[in-house]
């Protein structure tokens, strides 16, 4: 979206470039425009209204209360100008404050995430230590939940496969000790080989009365294999377990 010059100001915005990933047809670029002002200091959400040319022909911003009108109105005209080359008279922007509303999509991301954060079992370390025996290794879990830390430690021969088993273990007791009925077992953790990458594969039982399932969960090998076993186990479980921890 080309703005006019500034000695011909009715002139028809030319169609901005829009980028080849976007699902979403946008010939004048308003979209562009749109993501432009909402991410200016105070500014919530913005509309930006084209007539059939391109030509712009209404800006509505919605801000917090705080900056005056005069300046808002300014650092969107100066923002559209340097970003998109795009002359807006001022008088075609209108601005609405308040100090309470956010945009609906804002309050449903807040909402979610904070939704997640409440339930969400958190992996918070992973450290290793000498075992009590020669070529042995102490491998200890640490996760969160609902802000209490909880870990737990195994001991196992000091080799890859010794700790990757270890610290899915270790990781399967913590989080069968935050369950508040039913409980869970390591059956097994590998690493293996899948299109090209290093997987951890863990498989845990899940038992809840006379109920028993088999949960299964992978992680990448990106940091460590015992790290993906720890997250390979926390994938295999979050839903089962999620439901069956205290609120």
């Amino acid at each position: 979206m080309s703005g006019p010059s500034a000695s011909r100001p009715n002139e028809p915005v030319r169609p901005l470039p829009t980028a080849a990933t976007e699902s979403m047809p946008d010939p004048w670029g308003v979209r562009r425009a749109e993501n432009l002002l909402t991410s200016l200091e105070g500014v919530l959400s913005a509309r930006v209204v084209t007539t059939p040319l391109g030509e712009v022909s209404e800006v509505h911003i919605l801000a917090q209360a705080g900056l005056p009108a005069k300046q808002l109105v300014r650092n969107i005209e100066s923002a559209l100008l340097a970003q998109l080359g795009l002359r807006v008279d001022h008088r075609k922007i209108s601005i609405a404050q308040t100090a309470d509303v956010k945009p609906i999509e804002t309050l449903d991301r807040h909402a979610v995430r904070e939704r997640s954060l409440m339930r969400a079992v958190l992996f918070e370390g992973l450290t290793f230590q000498a075992g009590r025996r020669p070529q042995r290794s102490v491998v200890q879990v640490v996760l969160n939940a609902s802000g209490k830390h909880e870990a737990a430690e195994e001991e196992a021969a000091d080799t890859m496969r010794g700790r990757v088993e270890a610290a899915a273990k270790a990781t399967t007791a913590v989080l069968d000790r935050m369950l508040s009925k039913g409980s869970m077992l390591l059956e097994g953790a590998r690493v293996i080989q899948a299109l090209d990458r290093e997987v951890v594969f863990v498989t845990v039982q899940a038992i809840n009365g006379r109920e028993s399932v088999l949960l299964t969960g992978t992680a990448e090998v990106r940091q460590s294999p015992e790290r993906a076993a720890v997250l390979a186990v926390l994938d295999a479980t979050n839903r089962w377990s999620e439901l069956r921890r205290p609120a």
